[in-house]
Parts: C-alpha cells; sequence; structure tokens
C-alpha cells in the first residue's frame, strides 16, 4: 500500500464513519482513517475538531470517490449512507434537528445492518427502539387524560392500543417516508425489509428515542403529539378505534350508583334522504346532554359522549 493518502470523506459522527468505512472495504478498497498528518495512521481517528477522516491509498482515490458517489445502497447492500444533506432531509420531515446526529444514525439502523458491518462499529436500533416504546406510552397516556376527561379507564385504554399499535405507527411511518432512510443489511433489503410493517413501526419508535436522548421529554412529546394528532381527532369524531360512548356513561354511572341512563329522541328533520336526529342522554329523568346526528345510534353516542364530559367538570 502507497504511503501517500487522501481523505475521501470526513465526518462527526462515528457511526457515519464505519459505514463509509465498511463500504470502501466492501469494493475491495484499502481505507484508514488519519489523525494528524497522513503520515500517522491508525485504524481509526478523530482530529482536535472532531472530525473523522477516511482516507485511502492516493492510487486508489478515483476509485474510492466513485464508490461513494454511485454506491448509494452500500454495494447492493441496501444501506443508505446518510450525508449531510439527507440529515437535513429527514430532520425537515420530523420537524425536529438533531444536536446528535449519531443518535438519528442509529435509530435508523436495523440489526441486519450491524450483523454485515465488517468493522463490527455499528450498533442496531433495537435498544432504542425498546426505549421508544416506553416514552410513547407515556406520552400517549398523558395526552389521553387531558384531551378525552370524559373517558373512563376502558376507553381510553382501548384508545391508547389502537394509537401506539403496530399497524398505526407504521402508518406514521410509511407518511414520513422513513423506510426508505432505514440502513439495512443486503438480505433484509432484497426482501422488501423497506416495506415490512413491523420495520417500519419499529424504526419509528427508536426515533421518538432518539429525540428524547438527543433533546429531553417535550421535543419527544411534541413529535408524537404532531404525528399522532390526526388520530386523535378520529377518536374525538367517531367510535372508528372502538371507543363506545355510551358503554362509557354506562361504566361511569354504575360506578356512581346512579341508574342506566335513557336515550330520547326529541327531534326529527330534514328530508328522508337527508334526515338529522336530536336524542337527549337521561337519568332519573334529568337530561345529562343532547346530541344529533345522521342517525340515531349516532346521535345517541354524541349525547353519550357529551354527557361523560359534563360529569367530569
Amino acid at each position: 500500500m502507497s504511503d501517500a493518502l487522501d481523505v475521501v470523506f470526513s465526518t462527526q459522527s462515528e457511526i457515519e464513519a464505519s459505514v463509509v468505512h465498511g463500504l470502501l472495504v466492501s469494493q475491495g478498497l484499502q481505507p484508514v482513517r488519519l489523525a494528524g498528518p497522513p503520515a500517522n495512521v491508525f485504524a481509526f481517528a478523530v482530529t482536535t475538531l472532531g472530525m473523522i477522516r477516511v482516507a485511502v491509498p492516493r492510487e486508489q482515490v478515483d476509485e474510492a470517490r466513485r464508490v461513494l458517489l454511485t454506491h448509494g445502497d452500500a454495494g447492493g447492500s441496501g444501506l443508505v449512507v446518510p450525508l449531510d444533506s439527507q440529515f437535513e432531509a429527514i430532520e425537515a420531515r420530523l420537524h425536529y434537528r438533531f444536536k446528535d446526529r449519531g443518535l438519528l444514525e442509529h435509530a435508523l439502523t436495523h440489526k441486519s445492518r450491524a450483523a454485515e458491518d465488517p468493522s463490527g462499529g455499528v450498533v442496531d436500533n433495537e435498544s432504542l427502539e425498546f426505549l421508544g416504546d416506553a416514552v410513547l406510552g407515556f406520552v400517549v397516556a398523558d395526552l389521553l387524560y387531558r384531551e378525552f376527561p370524559e373517558f373512563s379507564e376502558g376507553p381510553k385504554s382501548k384508545a391508547k392500543a389502537a394509537l401506539v399499535s403496530t399497524i398505526a405507527l407504521a402508518d406514521l411511518s410509511r407518511t414520513l417516508g422513513l423506510g426508505d432512510d432505514l440502513l439495512l443489511g443486503k438480505g433484509e433489503a432484497k426482501t422488501g425489509g423497506r416495506a415490512k410493517t413491523a420495520l417500519l413501526a419499529d424504526v419509528f419508535e427508536a426515533v421518538i428515542a432518539a429525540i428524547y436522548l438527543d433533546g429531553g421529554v417535550e421535543p419527544a412529546r411534541a413529535f408524537v403529539e404532531q404525528q399522532l394528532r390526526p388520530l386523535v381527532a378520529s377518536v374525538r369524531a367517531s367510535s372508528s378505534f372502538g371507543l363506545d360512548h355510551k358503554s362509557a356513561l354506562q361504566e361511569t354511572l354504575q360506578a356512581r350508583g346512579r341508574p342506566l341512563p335513557v336515550y330520547r329522541v326529541s327531534q326529527e328533520s330534514g328530508p328522508d334522504h337527508e334526515k338529522r336526529f336530536a336524542v337527549d342522554a337521561e337519568v332519573d329523568g334529568v337530561v345529562l346532554a343532547a346530541g344529533s346526528g345522521k342517525t340515531k345510534k349516532e346521535a345517541e353516542q354524541e349525547a353519550a359522549r357529551l354527557a361523560l364530559l359534563n360529569l367530569s367538570q
């Protein structure tokens, strides 16, 4: 190997340096990391400015640069090497700017990528996924407590299960485009890992943990609440998440030793094809709330929801 070395890549991220180093090795090149003058060569080293420099023998420079420019998937491994512009694009979609982008890389790294890394320096996102699951659970429970004070424990639990389900998280991950950002091994990429529901849900939780570790609870809370806003709106507007306001009202009244509610249609309006119903929810002859809807069932659910809200005040 020539004593003359030229730097072909610089970064402040240990993970990114390891990814690039492994990529170059996989292409038959001889990369090293430099500290100080090029003659002072170590397996890996960090400059005083915190920059990690990857260099190759001078005769391999052109090939190394070609590899870095053309192998966005690490020679067919499915690995996307995140450079600064890619980080910025991901951060823009997340609406969060990392102080330590290494945490974001870590969150995006699947175990298949870590297993195939020749340097052994890449760590997968499973620990972050574990932490992110806990942070997500806390934030969602707190959100439901604040947003739906009228719900008893049963409906709250049903709503939480729906909001943090694998399917819901995978859909949010797809919306953010995280599948395209996943760092996958060759085998996982070839079997459609970027579209797998479980992997998409896992990386979403790992990103939550990365934000939490980078900025604390409040940025993590803001991220989760922003992503879940449409789903929370659906919970409020309907029973699409398995919430049954009538059952919740019945449970609440029974817990307080009060009679079961009675629903009475107080008004019907509109032509047959656009009927509107108004329903009163009564307990002991007292109207707790009135609801309306396109069907009697919808009006009863709305009356029960408003009754629960009134009882919580």
